[in-house]
């Protein structure tokens, strides 16, 4: 990895409040971080497109709100080629000229590959391509520097990454790590692929660890013994643990700065302390910058 100290762009991750009080809590953190000048900030959308009318609502008042360039996530899986340009169309009227193009997960009554249908999309790469072909979507996708749990290898996924990068993705977002060797392995991999896109890292900060955890294992993403040895004995110290959070986290940061990395993508889970303080301790925004990822 090259070597570089210059402050990367950054972004954020937010899902739609699922109650009236977890969206007043919402809108007050929002502008808490929408002020440490992101490159941009993205709306998650729910497994099998179950906040799909919330992603569009809340991403354009976050826009509205911070005028902080906004991106929706869009999943295909389940969903018609023609509610998707719908969905696409509301969102460019909508302001939303950014999307995060996902698969999404199966559902249980679904398997992978998927059966061709007409009707349906069935790689992401194709997705992506009709997206752009629709309007001039900036498009971020998501990869998975320990191998998406689906693929029947990592050098599959990789491939399938390319082919995302060829059908017009502007960057990709990696699953977050706790391990910057993971990281730093998928890149040389990717590169010697053939990929020249913009790979950039997704970090969560740790709210919960034991919440993380059980995250972590859906995802089939590895926590490191040694992260959990840092948390032991914190389970009812939720400030020493908030305190153990931020130093890792900057200290990861860190070693991806050092590394050159263009741009960090912050899962925030809709809580801006941990984040905000790493932000700020490394005087990270995308504005003052302008690092075009």
């Amino acid at each position: 990895m090259s070597s570089s100290t210059s402050a990367p762009s950054i972004s954020f991750e937010f899902f739609p409040p699922k109650t009236d009080k977890a969206q007043e809590v919402f809108w007050a953190e929002v502008p808490i971080l929408a002020a440490l000048e992101p490159k941009f900030m993205t709306v998650t959308y729910g497994a099998g497109g179950s906040t799909r009318d919330k992603t569009i609502e809340i991403a354009r008042g976050v826009l509205e709100r911070s005028n902080v360039p906004t991106a929706a996530h869009l999943t295909y899986i389940n969903s018609t080629r023609k509610d998707l340009y719908k969905l696409a169309d509301e969102l460019w009227e909508n302001g939303i000229k950014h999307i995060v193009a996902l698969r999404g997960d199966m559902p249980a009554d679904l398997q992978w590959p998927l059966d061709p249908d007409a009707e349906y999309f069935q790689y992401t790469s194709h997705f992506i391509a009709a997206l752009k072909a629709r309007q001039d979507f900036e498009i971020s996708v998501g990869c998975y520097p320990e191998k998406h749990p689906d693929a029947p290898s990592l050098d599959k996924d990789i491939e399938a990454l390319m082919k995302k990068f060829d059908a017009g993705a502007n960057r990709a977002i990696t699953q977050f790590f706790f391990d910057n060797a993971l990281y730093y392995d998928f890149l040389e991999q990717a590169h010697a692929f053939g990929i020249k896109g913009d790979i950039c890292p997704g970090l969560l900060p740790i709210h919960d660890f034991k919440s993380m955890c059980n995250f972590a294992q859906r995802c089939q993403t590895s926590v490191p013994d040694w992260l959990h040895e840092k948390f032991e004995g914190l389970e009812d110290k939720p400030e020493d643990a908030q305190k153990v959070a931020a130093e890792l986290l900057l200290s990861q940061c860190e070693d991806l700065i050092k590394n050159g990395a263009p741009h960090i993508h912050f899962y925030t889970l809709n809580k801006s302390a941990i984040t905000r303080d790493v932000c700020e301790a490394l005087d990270c925004g995308a504005k003052s910058r302008n690092v075009a990822v």
